[in-house]
């Protein structure tokens, strides 16, 4: 079967999702309006994420009317596009729907924020004082961002030559800065982990230098990823071919590098040498500056005893249950899982999750393992792409039978065009765990 036909086939029948694109969303769904302080459910899940979503929609199909949501925003957000926005390459509405649109049949949406956890009890209660109590408790409430955790960058957002593809409310700004650029030093930051997709950051910057490139200024501009890292990429594989796409096209790459400060008024941004902290901090002036904000737990999350100590819901690694609550189980970015906080990790982690928490409901042993599958598709052109695909050992779980170490024009239409599909009409609905089947049957069975 050639590659191009292996894509497709993820959008035919194998997957369902030409006839599931056809359908349309679940009954939309509106926020519970009743008085009632306190309320009962079988399953609560808190997040209406990605990973909240994948696991409600299941729940909901599976016990009608026991299942509640608990999820302040009245918008949800398909963030993975965010960088193809950022470069002028999707419209920001795009990524948005109304959270009434996606949220699942048979469920009931308590729009409110959680603000305390008391597992010893089995309830949460929320910032409207409702206590809202549980059988199984399902945590999905993603990573914060702390844009306040870097001097100055809070009053620079918006200004000219800053940018932030992180955010909603600042990915709009990108697009037309980089536009502006003709002269000067363009940085790309990255702070340490924790962090929500790593290689965002990376693909902004090569989409960014092939702009340079197409407006005639590339010969005028630097171009520099200042990463708080010691590598470009973890995985060996991918990080090879990256490096050798920045020599290609002269990016410069400075490791151990922190952004402390940013100052708009003069326009330079200061970083740490966080490999030789005798070194003085460098201040440099910029062009364009494109900045991943520090990330953290959720506070409400973070004050509760489901978590560690780095503030994470601590949970098997293998099966997503909580090391001491066994009613409790989390994924994605606010689980303490050492894996690539992805969409990708998301999928599969909402297939162990699935699968586990049905166990417990049975009274059965816990089977379904979660081997730390992520992706990262690595996007290097507006019509180019190095689909990562990785577990928790770093080794390459490459899901195509060719080298996606590779720059390839069907992995930027996988991850522009057939992604989005997936996301909206599989993973929010339950229907996706990731490709682990497709894989093998790609490769014949051979993995």
């Amino acid at each position: 079967m050639s590659l191009n036909k292996c894509i497709r086939s993820l959008a035919s029948s194998p997957i369902r999702l030409l006839r599931l694109s056809q359908r349309p969303l679940s009954d939309h769904r509106q926020p519970t309006t009743d008085n009632r302080q306190s309320s009962s459910y079988k399953f609560v899940v808190v997040g209406a994420g990605s990973g909240g979503l994948a696991v409600a929609s299941y729940l909901s199909r599976k016990f009608p009317n026991q299942v509640a949501v608990v999820e302040p925003s009245p918008q949800h957000y398909y963030q993975p596009i965010w960088t193809l926005v950022g470069a002028g390459l999707k419209d920001i509405q795009d990524s948005v729907k109304p959270t009434a649109s996606v949220m699942p049949k048979n469920a009931d949406w308590i729009q409110e924020k959680v603000s305390h956890f008391a597992p010893e009890d089995n309830f949460v209660v929320t910032e409207g004082d409702k206590k809202v109590s549980y059988d199984f408790l399902v945590v999905a409430m993603g990573i914060g961002l702390e844009f306040d955790r870097i001097p100055g960058l809070v009053a620079a957002l918006g200004t000219e030559g800053v940018a932030c593809n992180y955010s909603f409310d600042t990915v709009g700004h990108t697009y037309e800065q980089l536009q502006k650029v003709r002269t000067g030093n363009c940085l790309f930051t990255l702070p340490n982990p924790p962090i929500k997709c790593l290689g965002a950051p990376q693909k902004i910057m090569y989409l960014a230098e092939e702009i340079f490139r197409k407006n005639g200024v590339r010969d005028q501009v630097d171009v520099t990823y200042k990463t708080a890292g010691g590598a470009l990429f973890a995985v060996e594989k991918y990080r090879n071919s990256l490096l050798k796409v920045c020599e290609e096209r002269n990016i410069n790459i400075d490791l151990f590098r922190n952004l402390v400060s940013i100052d708009h008024e003069k326009r330079e941004a200061t970083f740490q040498h966080l490999d030789d902290p005798s070194l003085h901090e460098e201040t440099l002036p910029y062009e364009f500056i494109h900045v991943c904000p520090p990330m953290g737990p959720v506070k409400e999350l973070k004050a509760s005893t489901l978590v560690d100590a780095t503030g994470f819901v601590e949970v098997d690694k293998e099966t997503l249950q909580h090391v001491n609550y066994p009613n409790v189980f989390s994924l994605g970015d606010c689980s303490n899982l050492p894996v690539s906080k992805t969409l990708a990790a998301v999928g599969s982690q909402s297939g162990v999750l699935r699968r586990n928490l049905m166990s417990v409901v049975k009274g059965e042993g816990l089977e379904a393992k979660y081997v730390g599958y992520a992706s990262c598709p690595l996007i290097t052109a507006a019509d180019k792409c190095i689909l990562a695909e990785f577990d928790y050992t770093g080794t390459p779980r490459e899901t195509f039978p060719v080298d996606q170490g590779v720059e390839r024009r069907s992995m930027y239409h996988m991850k522009a065009d057939v992604m989005p599909h997936i996301y909206w009409k599989m993973v929010l609905e339950g229907r996706w765990d990731g490709p682990e089947t497709y894989r093998k049957v790609m490769h014949m069975g051979r993995v």
